[in-house]
């Protein structure tokens, strides 16, 4: 494929990334308007959200046979134009199970995307021989910083269903030009292998490759674990346990993602100088003393500067785990890695507070490190199943 083909289709892949991460944030930031609407408990309120959870998780696997059979570029413009049009169906309900059952569809098309575009961009980074995965994910976590300072400025001036209804239009936009790109090229084919990499290839056996990939999901699992308890109890540790002010505590998480953003933005250039395998065991080896610091130290900002080392730190570990997972096994290694590194995101924040009770809040977060460390040792274990470069696999 020309290179002038390969740069559209990442420019599209990239818009898909950051749209996916734009909607999913604005509908997070207006959760609490549609409690109120919903008039739904905490309890109904969890368990509507877990609609998300399931939706996604069901689809996930669904999507890598269908990538497989359709490709991934129809498939990805399809999943989008679900979650764009599912984003607007919350604020319509008026009771938690209502919610729960819309909640699903979102979920759904959320899952599908995820599985869809990692799929395209694990073939792309494949064409273009470049370690660009991270700059991927990147493109999702700025559009889910954008999507969530929008949602702030926008949530006393519009209803929740104009936002979203919004959104939804800002979706359907966009998939309809960047899908256009998608639809117009096939995914690029991948570099045919060397004789020493078929051999290597069908010495692994299908049952082994199997094996590495689910080890590369477990590596996408504990970090995604990292993300999910940043989020929900970040704030909480800084202002219950170190007496911040609100906005001081609030600032906890923004430090954290904006550093997984820049690290991700660099991510690139890290890959292409300490390769993949090297890239990982630093990575984790980064957040397990950022967490620590974070979880363990007697001041603010002491510990804000460890969620910003932990942000660096986790930054790159999902995208190099799903890209070596779908260059093993293509959109079926996606769809399980990302599976299960979702549920690392759901495992985290329950995990979090069933340890708090047991425990403390700042013990309870020692378990970030303690997987980062997994994701370390598990990095070291596989190091010969990373591809040093994007040709390979």
């Amino acid at each position: 494929m020309p290179g002038r083909s390969l740069t559209a289709l990442r420019v599209a892949i990239t818009a898909f990334f950051a749209l996916d991460g734009l909607i999913f944030a604005g509908w997070v930031v207006r959760i609490p308007d549609i409690k109120h609407q919903t008039h739904a408990s905490a309890g109904a309120l969890g368990l509507a959200l877990l609609g998300v959870s399931a939706g996604a998780v069901l689809t996930m696997t669904l999507t890598g046979r269908l990538c497989r059979r359709y490709g991934s570029h129809p498939v990805t413009v399809v999943c989008m134009v679900v979650l764009s049009l599912s984003v607007a169906l919350p604020p319509l309900t008026h009771s938690a199970p209502a919610l729960g059952a819309v909640l699903l569809l979102f979920g759904a098309g959320y899952g599908g995307v995820n599985v869809a575009f990692n799929s395209a961009a694990v073939d792309l980074v494949a064409a273009s021989r470049r370690p660009i995965m991270p700059s991927f994910h990147a493109a999702f976590s700025l559009g889910g910083m954008v999507g969530a300072g929008l949602g702030g400025l926008v949530a006393d001036a519009l209803s929740p269903t104009r936002h979203l209804l919004g959104l939804t239009v800002v979706g359907l936009l966009v998939t309809a030009v960047a899908g256009r790109t998608l639809l117009r090229c096939e995914p690029p084919q991948r570099p045919e292998r060397t004789p020493a990499q078929a051999a290597e290839a069908a010495e692994a056996g299908g049952g082994k490759r199997r094996g590495v990939v689910v080890v590369f999901g477990l590596v996408a699992m504990c970090t995604a674990y990292g993300e999910g308890a940043m989020a929900d109890w970040g704030a909480l540790h800084l202002q219950q346990d170190l007496a911040a002010s609100a906005g001081t505590a609030a600032a906890g998480y923004a430090c954290f993602a904006l550093a997984m953003t820049i690290g991700r933005l660099t991510g690139t250039t890290l890959l292409a100088r300490l390769g993949r395998a090297r890239t990982v065991v630093a990575g984790g080896t980064v957040a397990v003393a950022g967490m620590l610091l974070g979880a363990l130290a007697p001041s603010v900002w002491a510990a804000l500067a460890g969620f910003a080392v932990t942000g660096l730190g986790l930054a790159n570990l999902f995208p190099v785990a799903v890209d070596q997972a779908g260059a093993l096994a293509g959109a079926s290694g996606v769809a399980l890695a990302s599976t299960l590194g979702y549920g690392g995101m759901l495992l985290g924040p329950p995990a979090i507070g069933f340890m708090a009770d047991w425990f403390s809040l700042p013990t309870a977060l020692t378990s970030v490190a303690a997987l980062a460390a997994v994701a370390t040792v598990l990095g070291l274990a596989t190091r010969h199943a990373f591809t040093d470069t994007a040709s390979s696999g």
